[in-house]
């Protein structure tokens, strides 16, 4: 079936949710506890330990299957106008997030601030910090960064929404 990155995201969390519930019941359902008194067949809960693993390994290797062919996905196709990989531009993203951050404080700092000196009392001794950079030039690169940031996402995500690959579960 031809599926896109978003569909197979959405499948992934299906299956792993599916994989958990089936889990959650064999934790349920594999041992259980009677009373001497009671007859054990009426307390017993049904579990069959072969359909159990069965279900769980067809939920595994569908997992694995959609993974495999989302991460080929991601390594051979090309994000427009980035000359990367899906999957570089996954790395990338967070790279340009964190150096957007940074300058984010840089833009906003003042040339000269008092700071205190951390002593007590009168002290006649006033000190400065001072920027060791250029403040507007810091504003400038945040915002082509930030710029690209949005770009790279909005490329990212119409990849993700429309362009469709092959996957056989």
């Amino acid at each position: 079936m031809l599926i896109t990155s978003a569909k197979a995201a959405k499948m992934l969390r299906q299956l792993n949710d599916e994989l958990r519930t089936l889990q959650v019941r064999e934790g349920k359902t594999k041992t259980f506890v009677a009373a001497l008194q009671e007859d054990i067949e009426s307390v017993r809960p049904k579990y069959n330990f072969k359909e159990m693993r069965d279900a769980q390994a067809e939920v595994e290797r569908k997992i694995r299957k959609l993974k495999h062919a989302l991460n080929l996905f991601n390594t051979t196709t090309i994000v427009p106008d980035f000359d990367m990989t899906i999957d570089e531009m996954l790395v990338f993203l967070p790279q340009l997030n964190k150096q957007c951050s940074l300058l984010s404080g840089m833009r906003d700092a003042m040339p000269k601030v008092r700071v205190s000196s951390g002593y007590s009392g009168n002290s006649a001794i006033l000190d400065y910090e001072y920027t060791n950079y250029d403040i507007e030039e810091a504003n400038k690169l945040y915002i082509e960064l930030s710029d690209m940031l949005a770009k790279a996402q909005t490329a990212l995500d119409l990849i993700n929404s429309t362009v469709e690959f092959e996957i056989d579960i």
